[in-house]
């Protein structure tokens, strides 16, 4: 996973009932993109992000958020 960015696009995916491939097709990117962004491999570009979350119906806040640094062990 991206040391600053976490995501729930597998949840939302189950919930829905789809696939990478699914999800891919239905916001213009390959399975590829949707496979690395959930396994914390990429970053999405903002555009993707509020793809996916319109996609879903969704706020962004609610597919991704940022993990928070513990300031004590920095």
């Amino acid at each position: 996973m991206h040391p600053e960015l976490d995501n729930r696009i597998r949840v939302f995916r189950a919930e829905h009932r789809m696939s990478q491939s699914d999800l891919a097709d239905a916001i213009g990117v390959s399975r590829k993109t949707i496979s690395t962004i959930e396994v914390g491999k990429f970053v999405p570009s903002t555009i993707i992000a509020l793809k996916i979350a319109e996609y879903f119906n969704a706020p962004v806040e609610d597919i991704f958020s940022l993990i928070k640094e513990d300031k004590e062990s920095a």
